[in-house]
């Protein structure tokens, strides 16, 4: 995986090559090559280049791994506070805890409107569940909250529906 260091290592080749394209492309200009406008196009996008080269090795782009968890699929997000994954329905009390606390921790956001101390951004869990042929049910197993203010020092509390729990298919044996 590309991590913060090899982007900065890429940022200062890009903008090694930029300055060669501008460099290029006043040449252009004080000779009058034919190239020259498509030299300034160039030259504009090596510079977007190297920026969002730059934004990416200053910006960590590692996710949180908390041991125990399993796969998700985030099935709804307003981009606010509320969330909504999906697992699978042989999943485990504990395992599901784990799952809710690190969608909680991969889905903060500081672009997440929330600007009150009481604002929390929850995280519900469901799977779906096939009663009979050709009907889906689907059944919230928990959900998660955390506070949108802060990133380190906020705690995550996890509640787990264990009543839901009874309703999910138990694995063949």
């Amino acid at each position: 995986m590309l991590t913060t260091a090899n982007f900065l290592q890429y940022t200062q080749w890009s903008g090694i090559a930029t300055l060669v394209f501008a460099a290029l492309t006043v040449l252009a200009f004080i000779l009058k090559w034919g190239i020259r406008f498509r030299l300034v196009g160039t030259t504009g996008f090596m510079l977007v280049l190297t920026g969002g080269l730059f934004a990416l090795s200053i910006v960590p782009l590692s996710r949180a791994v908390i041991p125990g968890a399993t796969k998700y699929t985030l099935v709804y997000d307003n981009g606010s506070t509320q969330a909504v994954i999906t697992t699978s329905p042989q999943i485990t009390p504990t395992q599901l805890e784990a799952t809710l606390r690190q969608a909680a921790s991969n889905l903060f956001s500081y672009g997440r409107s929330g600007t009150r101390e009481d604002d929390k951004l929850t995280v519900r869990a469901r799977t779906i569940i096939h009663p009979e042929p050709g009907v889906s049910v689907p059944v919230y197993l928990g959900e998660a909250k955390r506070s949108l203010v802060s990133h380190q020092n906020s705690p995550v509390t996890v509640e787990i529906y264990t009543d839901k729990f009874a309703q999910l298919p138990k694995p063949n044996a």
